[in-house]
This record gives C-alpha cells, sequence and structure tokens, in this order.
C-alpha cells in the first residue's frame, strides 16, 4: 500500500523519464512520481515555461488534488529551485504542505549567480556545458538528431534559470534534506546555506559523483532517501505535517 508519493522535478534538459528507473527501486509504501515540465516528454507540444515562480504555482494548482494525501518533493538542479518554489507556492494556495523538501545538486537560491544564463546559449556552448558536468554520453554529443531533440530543451531551461531572482521570504514550516556531490562543482558552504530557508530541521547528504551522481550513486541516493522518508512518515500522527525539529541538525559526509 502506498503511504506516500515523490514528486519529482526534472533537471535542465530532462523530461520526467529521468526519474523512471526509481519507480522500480522503492518499496511498495513508496511512490515516485515524476513532474513533466512543459516543451518536453508527455507535453512537448507547450511551449517552455519562461518564468520560474509562474511555473512552480502553475505545478502546484496541478498537483493540488494529489496533494491531499501525503507527499514530499525533490528536485535535482534546476528540479531542486523549482521544488524549492513549489514548496513556496503550495503553502500559499493554503494547500497541504509536504513531509519534507529534497533539493538536490543545487546551491542554495540565495547564493545562486545565475548571470551565466541570462541570455540564450549557441549549440557549441551547450555542448561545452554538457561535457563539463559530465553524465551525458559522448555518443549522444556527438549525435546530431538526438542533439536537435535534447538543445532546444536545455536552452530553455537553462534561460528559466537565467530570469530568477531570489526573493526572501519567511523560512518554509517544513523538513530540508539537501544532497551533494563530492565532485561537483558546488561548494558545501553553499549547500549548507540550503539550512536559512527552513524552520524545521535540515540535513546534508554528501555523495560520491559529480554534478549527476544522482544516476552515478543511485542505490546509495535512493537508500538515503528512503530513510527520511520513512523517519517521517513514523512521525506522523496523522495526516497533516507533524514537524520533526531536532536538537542537533544531522550533517553526513559518508561517502558511497
Amino acid at each position: 500500500m502506498v503511504a506516500l508519493r515523490l514528486f519529482c522535478m526534472p533537471y535542465s534538459g530532462a523530461s520526467a523519464m529521468a526519474y523512471a528507473r526509481w519507480r522500480r527501486k522503492v518499496p511498495q509504501w513508496l511512490a515516485i512520481r515524476p513532474v513533466e515540465l512543459p516543451g518536453r516528454g508527455a507535453r512537448h507540444g507547450e511551449p517552455f515555461a519562461t518564468d520560474v515562480l509562474a511555473l512552480a504555482r502553475g505545478l502546484a494548482v496541478e498537483l493540488r488534488g494529489e496533494a491531499q494525501q501525503p507527499y514530499a518533493l525533490f528536485g535535482h538542479s534546476l528540479g531542486g529551485l523549482l521544488a524549492f518554489e513549489m514548496a513556496h507556492a503550495l503553502n500559499e494556495l493554503g494547500l497541504p504542505r509536504p513531509v519534507a523538501l529534497f533539493v538536490s545538486g543545487t546551491a542554495a537560491p540565495a547564493k545562486r549567480d545565475f548571470s551565466e544564463f541570462a541570455t540564450a546559449k549557441s549549440d557549441a556552448e551547450l555542448i561545452a556545458k554538457l561535457r563539463g558536468l559530465g553524465g551525458t554520453p559522448e555518443a549522444v554529443l556527438a549525435n546530431r538528431e538526438l542533439l536537435d531533440l535534447l538543445l532546444p530543451v536545455l536552452r530553455a531551461d537553462f534561460l528559466l534559470c537565467g530570469q530568477y531572482r531570489y526573493r526572501e521570504r519567511s523560512p518554509l514550516p517544513l523538513p530540508i534534506h539537501v544532497f551533494g556531490g563530492r565532485e561537483d562543482s558546488i561548494s558545501v558552504d553553499d549547500l549548507l546555506a540550503w539550512q536559512g530557508e527552513t524552520a524545521s530541521s535540515f540535513s546534508l547528504d554528501m555523495h560520491a559523483g559529480h554534478h549527476f551522481f544522482i544516476h552515478d550513486n543511485e542505490a546509495r541516493v535512493l537508500r538515503t532517501l528512503k530513510a527520511h522518508l520513512g523517519r517521517h512518515l513514523r512521525y506522523r500522527s496523522s495526516w497533516g505535517w507533524t514537524p520533526d525539529v531536532r536538537p542537533a541538525d544531522r550533517l553526513s559526509q559518508a561517502g558511497g
């Protein structure tokens, strides 16, 4: 029986299929619910989003029916920023809040400098960026047909990041769990800065790997997710979120 849904937001250039494998690798009590963004996958006929806040609010409205049952939010890279803004949008709409927010592979929004993405990048610049991040096979980068599908999505997502401006608000009344890659370019300090966005508990888990450690180190990422979510479910006394505030925050630097 499903006890909790995990809504998963894709990273730049990706579709909901980025999380398809996870569905087969979690226990029955946890349902992986990938969220599709406009302009790709099942929504390829829709125009790309151009405003993070508007997209987050729109997704929150779309998910309001499913949000009546226990759920959590997860996002990697751009998806982490989007999940964060969705948590605020859900709160502003008066909908049941998630049991937790998971942000992966992205610095705290107050620490992000998106000026690099303010203007559209050429194909060559996008390919160089993909190569630098790792995780995209060279066979894909050398395949023009595949690139013609990937690059427009990636370009639009980078522009979406480039228009984002952080707004300081009251901290979210829910736990935030942050995942980072040991070999990623994002510093531990910038990951720890997420602690300022929650009025509840916080944790940082570092995983072996570069930016796409959620795939390279998938088994450990899923174990960590299941451990956190299982703990939150055990502390729930009824539907509606039960705060899980601990005297000491947990910082895990163990490799995997």
